[in-house]
């Protein structure tokens, strides 16, 4: 009997995704890279924090450490002259150990400085146990700074990671580079620094939004997907306006958000920093009209858009 061979049937291809599906995809990752962007920033912040803590923590042992070796040098011409005198002196073993901590942990050392009335030894003592809490300090501190160092060595890899995902899923960018002229923009109340900001970020329309982008001086080479953009991310943007007022801010949503007095959405005026989601991962500048200057996303570029449409989170005056 002869068996017959039947070819199976073709599989089905998956459906292509709608346009609406794609688009609704295309948002929420740009929207997941914009808060890798500034969770990124906010540890790039606390690392400059930590090191800067750590060079001021260290600097103080240093003084104290001198001031140390100074008693100590003291210390010793006393106790050579006790021992000229065949006076017994446990000074004479702190001021010539290489472990001046060691002999003081010794209780008999310990019990003959309590007993002393002397305002040397007392000085020697405080002298002492300053230099040990600086020394600690700077320790603490340096621990802090090489913790924080991984975390954020760890953290670029995932957001690499991500927006290599992203660049697949949303291809070539949909953004022209061409926003129209800046608008006038009336003060509404506004101060004279609020106005000179708003016209700083109107200035920067069209610039390319890059992840980690932007300075006091303009748009700057970002980090990760941002490394070959010069341009700005949301809360580069705001950096740099307020920058051309005088007025200085963290590369940070978070820290941005706490740098002025909280204003609610009816009470916007032409400059303040409007924030939005819970986590404060995306702001823009508010200019009036229900509208803000903004950098937005990945792909895109500084434009201007309606406040309306993301969840607000607060508003933020800071002159």
């Amino acid at each position: 009997m002869t068996l017959a061979l039947v070819a199976p049937a073709p599989a089905e291809a998956a459906p292509k995704p709608s346009r609406k599906e794609l688009t609704a995809q295309q948002r929420k990752l740009a929207n997941q890279a914009e808060q890798l962007s500034e969770q990124y920033n906010g540890l790039r912040e606390r690392l400059k924090q930590a090191q800067r803590a750590a060079q001021v923590s260290k600097a103080s042992a240093q003084r104290q450490k001198a001031a140390l070796d100074q008693a100590q040098t003291k210390l010793a011409q006393v106790a050579a002259d006790a021992y000229k005198n065949d006076t017994v002196d446990p000074t004479v073993n702190f001021a010539s150990s290489g472990d001046p901590q060691a002999v003081l942990d010794q209780s008999a050392t310990l019990n003959y400085f309590a007993n002393q009335n002397s305002s040397r030894v007392t000085q020697l003592l405080q002298t002492m146990q300053a230099a040990e809490r600086a020394r600690k300090s700077a320790e603490a501190r340096a621990s802090q700074v090489r913790q924080l160092t991984a975390e954020a060595s760890k953290k670029r890899k995932e957001l690499q990671a991500k927006l290599k995902k992203v660049e697949r899923q949303l291809g070539k960018s949909t953004s022209t580079g061409k926003t129209g002229p800046a608008p006038n923009v009336s003060s509404g109340g506004a101060s004279a620094k609020a106005m000179g900001a708003v016209r700083a970020a109107l200035s920067q329309l069209g610039v390319p939004y890059s992840w980690g982008g932007g300075t006091a001086s303009g748009p700057s080479y970002g980090t990760a997907q941002g490394a070959n953009i010069k341009g700005f991310d949301c809360s580069g943007l705001t950096l740099y306006a307020y920058a051309q007022v005088g007025i200085s801010l963290g590369h940070y949503t978070g820290s941005q958000y706490s740098a002025g007095t909280h204003v609610s959405q009816s009470q916007l005026k032409p400059g303040d920093l409007v924030f939005f989601y819970s986590d404060l991962h995306h702001m823009g500048m508010y200019i009036g009209n229900g509208k803000m200057v903004h950098a937005p996303q990945t792909g895109d570029v500084v434009k201007i858009a309606p406040i309306a449409g993301r969840p607000f989170a607060g508003g933020v005056r800071l002159a």
